[in-house]
């Protein structure tokens, strides 16, 4: 069904399946007709790929993703929308829907039996509040995709693509920068929703890095210390992360000082390298 960005048609297939929308699942449908041919084109979603969707709406991405990729394996929580699909995508016979929560989903096994031969990558117009929780899921469990493309509230998109070591960058661009290169694409209107939201956006792709940096030899303890670093952004390296990681400040001095950093230097001023330096010099007196 092509015309799924027609305010008419998604009120007229709403309708007829008793759909209302959840504000609890944050659900904002897209109806500007230029934004989705957009995702799909830039997400990756072309032939010898498989594209993983998370959260379908009426099927308006899922529409655009399967007549460019192989593949389509859409993630979608509300099973309200299950039917609907079932009438949007009906013509397309290389997509898949499942009713789940992709927090609970096993990715690793659903690329394995899904996408044989195939690269992968993940396309989402994710509610706002859950995008950090599972943008930090893909990345963090290392799956076998080549980039994530969602679409992100404007100015967290700002945050997370922020070169490492400048003002607008929190711990959410250490970890970001960390697996993936980021990167902006373009920006999207609030008047692109129905309902429309009260903030513009912007679709951010993450081109997943082959190596992550060298010298880390705790990521656990690295990205906790990067949570207590930038949990206090007004404070001093040492202070947020003494008082974040409980930690004697004395020692967080000490590791400061043997990683060539200025005493009081602030967390926002440190590059990727020199927060691995810093890391690895605080293990070693925590």
């Amino acid at each position: 069904m092509d015309n799924l960005s027609n305010i008419g048609v998604i009120k007229d297939v709403m309708q007829r399946h008793g759909f209302t929308f959840s504000k609890a699942l944050g659900q904002n449908f897209l109806v500007n007709p230029s934004v989705c041919p957009r995702i799909a084109e830039m997400g990756n979603a072309k032939k010898g790929f498989g594209v993983i969707e998370i959260g379908t709406g009426v099927g308006v991405l899922t529409n655009e993703l399967a007549k460019r990729a192989d593949k389509v394996v859409a993630i979608e929580i509300d099973d309200r929308l299950i039917p609907v699909l079932e009438e949007t995508l009906a013509e397309h016979d290389n997509v898949k829907v499942i009713n789940a929560d992709v927090m609970e989903v096993d990715l690793h096994k659903l690329i394995e039996e899904e996408f044989d031969g195939l690269e992968v990558a993940v396309c989402a117009n994710l509610p706002y509040y859950i995008t950090s929780p599972i943008l930090m899921m893909l990345l963090e469990q290392r799956l076998r995709i080549r980039s994530v493309t969602v679409m992100v509230q404007k100015e967290a998109g700002t945050r997370l693509c922020a070169p490492v070591g400048t003002r607008d960058m929190g711990a959410v661009t250490v970890a970001v920068n960390y697996f993936s290169a980021p990167k902006i694409l373009f920006n999207v209107s609030r008047g692109s929703f129905m309902p429309a939201p009260n903030v513009d956006s912007c679709v951010v792709r993450f081109d997943i890095k082959e190596d992550t940096p060298a010298g880390v030899t705790d990521e656990a303890f690295f990205f906790k210390m990067v949570r207590a670093a930038f949990s206090q952004r007004r404070k001093t390296l040492v202070n947020s992360v003494s008082s974040g990681m409980g930690l004697d400040k004395a020692a967080v001095t000490k590791a400061v000082e043997n990683s060539g950093l200025p005493a009081a230097v602030r967390p926002e001023q440190l590059k990727m390298e020199q927060l691995v330096t810093f890391s690895e010099e605080l293990k070693k007196l925590a």
